[in-house]
């Protein structure tokens, strides 16, 4: 029943479906069937976008607060980790399905070109953190006018 209830992906390639099915069953042998399911790993989801101008990274932050993530930039890279809380109250419920993730995460996005550090901003909003780095001068595309003879 337990893996009715897992939640539904799109299918794979062949060889990382044979792939997948195969991790399945080393764990399964070592850890026990259905035990070593729930370790997954929490990790937001997001969004990285390149225009000539910036770097925009959406991230989803559901039932967080600001206080509970942080956001710093680190050798040409964007850190932005934190820990989401699980809330359970258990009395007198039986759970049908678990879904929700919970726990530590850190995302590290590498920005491959220089950015403008004093001009970055980031705002949260809805459980969606949007953070704009504008590229720094020297790393925006030069357009280069050409002359007719």
């Amino acid at each position: 029943m337990v893996s009715a209830l897992r939640r539904w992906m799109p299918p794979l390639p062949r060889t990382l479906a044979r792939l997948e099915n195969e991790m399945e069953g080393l764990m399964e042998r070592f850890f026990g069937p259905e035990e070593w399911k729930g370790w997954e790993v929490f990790a937001p989801d997001m969004n990285v976008a390149e225009t000539e101008e910036r770097y925009e990274v959406t991230v989803e932050l559901p039932g967080m607060k600001p206080e509970d993530f942080t956001v710093e930039l680190k050798n040409g890279q964007l850190w932005i980790s934190g820990e989401k809380k699980e809330e359970r109250e258990e009395k007198g419920k039986t759970f049908h399905r678990v879904e929700r993730r919970y726990g530590e995460f850190r995302r590290v996005i590498p920005l491959p070109t220089p950015v403008e550090e004093g001009q970055i901003e980031a705002q949260y909003k809805d459980g969606v953190l949007h953070v704009i780095l504008p590229k720094a001068a020297e790393a925006r595309p030069k357009h280069i006018q050409v002359k007719a003879e």
